[in-house]
């Protein structure tokens, strides 16, 4: 079958021929790929950063953690992989596997899972989300942070707040619900002043945040109490673009009914990944399929991977291999 191979961690995939992976129990089933979405994490597995990249093999390992597909009966699925799904074909998991509704197509399909992980997960069991809350999402530009917008409305969210350094996308999240906008290009004295005037007038109940780094820092500093009572404010990192640590005053940590915690690979129960596909995809995919989300996709194909993989998608658009 023809691939996306990578023979040594952080260099460019490779459109090669790779053996036809076999089931190798009765809870792995093979599908035919048809779409797969190109991550941030794909990127940092197939690279060696992220916590959870496998050994290196030095026969290559095909790519892609996830995909839509046609089973043997020709039923379309949307399947978490055991093997790598930029493939012509996939060992995917029995039991994480989800059937699409009429009215979505692949590319659209393939493109929502990780976002929504990346949100809904975030927002229903890390944060507790409840309806008529205020969410703030830093880092809301990309594709991700758009899904954020999007699920956090449909969940009840009473204000969206959300923070950006691409001002002309901020502009455009207002039409997907966002009620606010903070520019990460002004000065820290501006971005602090207007994030303490918003907790002020509407306090911050949750925040999402995909970039951790500097801003995390600011808005951090922006929740710092003086003494007296204070809302209970849940923040949940679950991306680092602008950096992989930052420093924490023990004075905020202390002034403030603060609970921060993370989302991501590891952190979620095997109760909670269950609804994620029992529950959770399906729903957005059926709200998809009625037009009720917005994504924004850049389609190529499987054989232009290797020119592909580094390309600098604008808007928040998610890049979907085609197969």
């Amino acid at each position: 079958m023809k691939a996306a191979v990578i023979y040594k961690k952080g260099e460019m995939p490779k459109y090669a021929e790779f053996a036809d992976p076999i089931p190798q129990n009765e809870n792995e089933i093979l599908i035919s790929v048809k779409a797969v979405a190109i991550t941030n994490l794909d990127k940092a597995k197939a690279s060696g950063k992220h916590y959870s990249s496998e050994n290196e093999n030095q026969n290559g390992t095909v790519i892609g953690s996830d995909g839509v597909g046609l089973l043997e009966d020709g039923t379309r699925v949307y399947a978490r992989g055991i093997t790598g799904t930029i493939a012509e074909k996939a060992i995917v998991e029995k039991n994480r596997m989800v059937a699409l509704p009429e009215g979505i197509n692949n590319t659209t399909a393939a493109a929502m899972p990780n976002a929504i992980a990346g949100s809904a997960m975030a927002l229903r069991f890390r944060a507790g989300m409840k309806q008529g809350e205020t969410v703030l999402i830093n880092g809301a530009t990309g594709f991700t942070g758009q899904m954020a917008i999007q699920l956090a409305k449909h969940y009840g969210a009473k204000k969206i707040i959300v923070t950006g350094r691409n001002e002309k996308t901020l502009e455009n999240l207002l039409k997907l619900g966002a009620d606010e906008i903070i520019s990460l290009k002004q000065e820290d004295e501006s971005i602090l002043s207007q994030l303490k005037e918003i907790h002020q007038n509407t306090p911050i109940d949750i925040i999402l945040d995909y970039l951790w780094g500097h801003s995390a820092e600011l808005i951090l500093s922006a929740l710092k109490g003086n003494g007296s009572f204070t809302n209970k404010v849940r923040f949940v990192s679950i991306g680092s673009i602008s950096g992989d640590t930052i420093q924490l005053s023990s004075g905020i940590l202390r002034s403030v009914d603060l609970h921060l915690s993370g989302s991501g690979l590891g952190s979620w129960t095997k109760e909670e990944v269950k609804l994620l596909f029992s529950e959770i995809l399906p729903e957005m995919f059926l709200l998809a399929a009625q037009n009720k989300l917005k994504v924004n996709i850049e389609e190529v194909s499987l054989i232009d991977i290797e020119k592909m993989w580094n390309k600098d998608v604008s808007d928040g658009k998610r890049l979907v291999v085609t197969i």
